[in-house]
């Protein structure tokens, strides 16, 4: 096996320069320390780098209050580092493809290659297609291997490996425990003619997840290898408990206020085989079977009771775009892995999945009077499933079980591809908690889209920030970036199927990317998206939602400068007086976000500002108030998302004493929202008389004879259209009328 000739020169010839690339930046290098992300600073070109995450200066115009103490534990950067668990009795497998090299400097060249998007554009080369039709510029990892590997095995293929078996996996079942280990064994072994045992051995010690390229040695061949790992394979453990009590003596400082709240973030996987009678006519539970089409157990389909296999299911999904994704996820799993057909009466439903949100006021107490008509059903013996998912799931765990057991599933958003094996146990009788933290493999399943024109898009779950007054990131778990490439496939299946737009989604998406190996940024992401989708299929790249800590100018440029990112910044600044931003644990203060903010309106000028604002946080007085009133004067947003403080459950600020009224949250909400509605229907007349670009999204559902769509800018526009004809195209309309959220106009040249 030897590396092409014709590219040594080009390798040593970059080789200097890519010697910059050390070990701290490859996986090869020592285990990861448990850093932090409170000691974490942002990215050089971070805008609103000035700001250290406890700033704490306060407006002159205002009195000095008191300054609560948030510094804290945080969770570690490396979702790995985040399990409960050690990661070899959590993660079996992981699929992999490898670029070998002959030395250290080869692998340096040929890692700066794949970072700057394949080794043929990165060095002026013009890029080839490969034989499955992917540029380089599309799989840049595939066209390195093609490019440099002296692996003649799998060169040609992208350096396609396959799955391969960790081989220090070790489950809590004996059973599993016993059959990996041949398996194992046998897998390992067919491709050690291509990964030595000693890089299997060392891709797992540097506990991978997908989308990290690492950088190993072999003191088996003396070659270096490049490993991409594009997947991992995730066991659900099945009893594992990540309390405070659990992890005492763990590296967890469980004395402390703020660790306590980062142990809410763990949780319990639990699978209860004996269930109890319900009350009432005291009957067990009853859960309908569920069959995978091609199963084993799809033989004895024809034999079985009719009326006990599942066959309809049913969501109800409440909060964010998140949970509204995670929602279409849930259908790809039950439509298509599963083959369920979706009904709109949850009464008649075999699966009943509640995809539940914890951000607003009594979000409990709304979920449990959700169940009530469900749990009635299973009393009466009734062959239903019940999953409560999302965010209360998560939070609530194993009460709900105690609280509602006729709740068959409860499982927090992490667990969310894994709903169809969670259900094969319920109907084997099991009742299961799925909470506990754990790596995210791809979802195999395609989502069930719930518009045919736009469509979200996961780039990254979970959120790290610890926001005083945050539920999220206790519900949501530790961030974990999805791979480019893992994205972009996602986004090529939408072109293929028709979408015009995707919304990229993140709870804090400026974050992207920081935990993998070696690091990516946000704004990779998007010249990456934009250069690759095809032309006149997706229109339009948004994204949601952005953390001004973290916030860089190259995210700025990228949205100046390239054709499909959208000209919309969601921006939350959710308070203007400093003091409050550092109660609040925010990390900037009301000049580093109006730096920002001049930046956007000095490169994009015509974009939209979006933003979420929070009144009557705890020992928010009247003068820090007009703070947030002066900012809002100063940015005048396009779009602004208004809240009064409410008390969440396991956040620090909930313990505070100084806690605001609900008369006095009450006013200064509708301060906000008066203010806001001037702004946004200032920023709405700027269009009139303006031709601008509408993407028609679906009829005007008040007036059938219009259409309605959106500007770049996000800004609704109505106006006078067939739905058939118009659907998913993009047209030029002139604007006649504006109101503070949408527009009305006449279509021009029809």
């Amino acid at each position: 096996m030897t590396t092409p000739p014709s590219l040594l020169l080009i390798l040593l010839a970059c080789a200097g320069a890519a010697l910059s690339f050390t070990a701290d930046t490859c996986s090869h290098a020592p285990r990861f320390s448990r850093t932090h992300l409170w000691s974490t600073t942002t990215t050089e070109d971070a805008t609103s780098s000035s700001s250290s995450p406890d700033a704490s200066s306060s407006s002159s115009s205002s009195p000095k209050r008191e300054q609560k103490n948030v510094a804290g534990t945080w969770f570690p950067v490396r979702p790995p580092d985040a399990l409960p668990t050690e990661y070899n009795a959590v993660v079996r497998g992981a699929y992999v493809r490898h670029v070998l090299l002959e030395t250290e400097a080869m692998a340096d060249a040929g890692m700066a290659a794949y970072l700057k998007g394949g080794m043929m554009s990165s060095f002026g080369r013009t890029s080839q297609p490969s034989e499955g039709g992917a540029s380089s510029d599309v799989d840049p990892f595939g066209a390195l291997a093609r490019d440099l590997s002296a692996c003649d095995q799998s060169r040609h293929e992208g350096g396609k490996i396959g799955w391969v078996d960790n081989p220090t996996y070790r489950s809590g079942n004996e059973e599993v425990k016993a059959s990996s280990d041949t398996d194992a064994s046998l897998l390992n072994e067919a491709v050690r003619g291509l990964l030595p045992p000693d890089i299997i051995a060392k891709i797992f010690q540097s506990r991978p997840k997908g989308g990290d390229v690492l950088k190993l040695s072999s003191e088996e061949t003396e070659m270096w290898h490049l490993v991409r790992i594009d997947d991992i394979h995730v066991d659900y453990q099945p009893d594992s408990s990540t309390s405070a009590a659990a992890r005492v003596g763990e590296g967890v400082d469980t004395t402390s206020s703020t660790s306590d709240f980062v142990n809410q973030a763990m949780g319990t996987n639990k699978v209860i085989t004996s269930r109890a009678k319900l009350k009432g006519l005291g009957i067990l539970p009853v859960s309908p079977k569920i069959v995978r089409p091609g199963s084993s157990s799809d033989d004895s389909v024809e034999s079985a009771d009719a009326r006990s296999i599942a066959k309809t299911y049913h969501i109800a999904t409440t909060g964010c775009q998140m949970n509204v994704a995670d929602s279409e996820r849930l259908a790809g799993v039950l439509e298509n892995n599963l083959r369920l057909k979706a009904t709109d009466a949850s009464s008649d439903a075999d699966v009943v999945v509640l995809n539940t949100c914890t951000i607003r006021d009594h979000a409990e107490q709304k979920v449990y009077d959700a169940l009530g008509p469900h749990a009635a059903r299973k009393r009466r013996g009734e062959a239903v499933a019940i999953v409560v998912a999302g965010c209360v799931a998560q939070q609530e765990g194993e009460a709900l079980l105690r609280r509602v057991p006729e709740v068959d599933v409860v499982m927090g958003p992490q667990y969310t591809g894994r709903l169809g094996d969670l259900l094969e146990g319920v109907g084997r009788g099991h009742q299961i908690v799925a909470t506990d933290p754990t790596l995210i493999s791809e979802d195999m399943s395609q989502p069930v889209r719930g518009h045919a024109t736009r469509a979200w898009v996961n780039v990254i779950h979970g959120c790290n920030e610890h926001c005083t007054y945050c539920v999220v990131p206790g519900v949501r778990g530790v961030e974990q970036s999805r791979s480019m490439e893992s994205i972009l496939q996602e986004c090529l299946d939408l072109a293929e199927a028709g979408f015009k737009e995707i919304t990229l989604l993140g709870q804090n998406i400026d974050a992207y990317g920081r935990d993998m190996m070696p690091k990516r940024t946000f704004a990779d992401l998007l010249h990456y998206l934009n250069k690759n989708i095809p032309e006149g299929t997706i229109e339009r790249v948004r994204y949601v939602t952005s953390h001004p800590r973290y916030f860089s100018d190259r995210v700025i440029d990228a949205v100046a400068e390239l054709d499909k990112i959208c000209e919309c910044f969601h921006m939350p600044f959710q308070a203007g007086d400093d003091t409050v931003l550092r109660n609040m644990r925010r990390g900037y203060t009301f000049d580093s976000y109006m730096k920002i903010i001049n930046k956007i309106r000095a490169k994009a000028p015509d974009a939209s500002i979006c933003g979420d604002v929070i009144v009557g946080f705890p020992g928010e007085s009247d003068e820090a108030f007009e703070r947030t009133l002066d900012l809002m004067r100063k940015v005048k947003f396009d779009n602004l998302n208004t809240f009064a403080y409410s008390q969440r459950p396991n956040t620090e600020a909930a313990q505070w004493g100084d806690q605001i009224s609900d008369e006095v949250k009450s006013e200064r909400l509708q301060k906000v929202q008066r203010l806001a509605t001037a702004h946004a229907l200032e920023r709405s007349q700027r269009y009139v008389g303006k031709a601008v670009e509408v993407l028609v999204e679906e009829r005007n559902p008040r007036n059938m004879e219009q259409v309605m769509g959106r500007t770049r800018q996000g800004r609704q526009v109505f106006f006078d259209g067939e739905i058939d004809e118009l659907m998913g195209s993009l047209v030029d309309v002139e604007i006649v009328e504006a109101r503070p959220w949408s527009l009305t106009g006449k279509i021009i040249g029809r």
